[in-house]
C-alpha cells in the first residue's frame, strides 16, 4: 500500500495565539490525524467563505480537536486544543 504524504501549513501568529489560549502547538496538532481511528467532520458554522473541518483524533492518550482547512493541497491548521465536545463526539462514533 503506498501513503500519500501529507503537508501542513500553518500562520505562525495564529499558532502562537493558539498555545496561549488553549496550551497546544499546531506541530502537536499535526499528531490527531496520526490516529487511524480519527474522524474527520465539516465545521458547517464556519465554512461559509471556505470549506472548514474538524478532525478529531487521539494525541497523547487524550482527544485532540484540530479545526483546519485545505488550501493548494495542503492541510491549514487553524485551530486545535483538548475539548470535551471533541471528546464526546470521538467517544460515540467509536462505540457505533
Amino acid at each position: 500500500m503506498k501513503v500519500k504524504k501529507v503537508n501542513f501549513e500553518w500562520d505562525d501568529k495564529k499558532d502562537y495565539q493558539n498555545r496561549m489560549k488553549h496550551g497546544v502547538s499546531f506541530s502537536e496538532a499535526q499528531k490527531a490525524f496520526l490516529d487511524t481511528s480519527r474522524i474527520i467532520a465539516e465545521d458547517l458554522d464556519h465554512s461559509s467563505y471556505e470549506k472548514r473541518y474538524y478532525c478529531f483524533g487521539k494525541v497523547n492518550e487524550a482527544v485532540m480537536t484540530v479545526r483546519f482547512t485545505y488550501r493548494a493541497s495542503k492541510i491549514r491548521l487553524i485551530g486545535a486544543g483538548y475539548w470535551r465536545k471533541g471528546k464526546r463526539i470521538y467517544e460515540q462514533t467509536q462505540k457505533s
